[in-house]
């Protein structure tokens, strides 16, 4: 079993190939197209939501056989069909140019697995098992949602704002990592959940105003 290297990927118009149409597969391009990802999928037979995904025009759809050309101008390739011959071979014609591949449950065809996602924002916590129990990874996943309420993103977003703002204040990188330490340290995680967003925001401008005062 490999060792995953972990990694955060922008998918923004990178062109990625999806062989397969059933449920699975529908699965892998409403993700990718959440991404934002350039999404062709090949399918012998494509199920009627993905026929209506590319009859507006959000994905190229080819109902046809599997051929090695579609792997041409390809960044990432997600193969989701039942035939572990044709898996292989897809996989196979991809390593030869180069096309990063994942097989769905099949890691030892993957070059990269998925993890299981909690979102919040822009906070994302990945979990995987590296393939050994994906089960086991998306249980973690719902304790994780339950764990990380909608205010994770609000307040992540309220750190990221005055993360900027202390970098255009401060002159000196060790006294700005000891004002955004402060702040970690004031509750306004706690405070967006009982008062709301609009109140941490004031109560963040003014804790800066003061600590950036002392600090620097």
């Amino acid at each position: 079993m490999p060792q995953y290297y972990p990694l955060f990927l922008d998918l923004t118009g990178l062109p990625v190939l999806v062989v397969g149409g059933g449920a699975v597969g529908l699965r892998k391009v409403r993700t990718l197209l959440q991404h934002k990802a350039r999404v062709t999928v090949v399918a012998v037979a494509a199920s009627a939501a993905l026929r209506q995904m590319a009859a507006r025009g959000r994905i190229v759809l080819h109902e046809r056989p599997y051929r090695a050309s579609d792997l041409h101008g390809r960044r990432l390739v997600f193969v989701a069909t039942n035939d572990r011959a044709l898996n292989r071979r897809i996989r196979a014609d991809a390593q030869r140019r180069g096309i990063l591949t994942n097989v769905v449950d099949d890691p030892e065809l993957c070059d990269f697995i998925v993890p299981s996602i909690v979102r919040r924002g822009s906070l994302v916590v990945a979990v995987s098992t590296e393939g050994a129990c994906p089960a086991y990874a998306k249980r973690l996943r719902r304790e994780l949602e339950n764990q990380f309420d909608p205010a994770y993103g609000q307040y992540v977003a309220l750190l990221g704002s005055a993360r900027r703002a202390i970098l255009q204040q401060a002159t000196d990188p060790q006294k700005s990592v000891r004002v955004l330490n402060w702040l970690l340290d004031a509750g306004l995680l706690d405070w967006i959940r009982r008062k709301g967003l609009k109140s941490a925001r004031k109560r963040m401008t003014a804790l800066l105003k003061e600590w950036l005062d002392a600090a620097l």
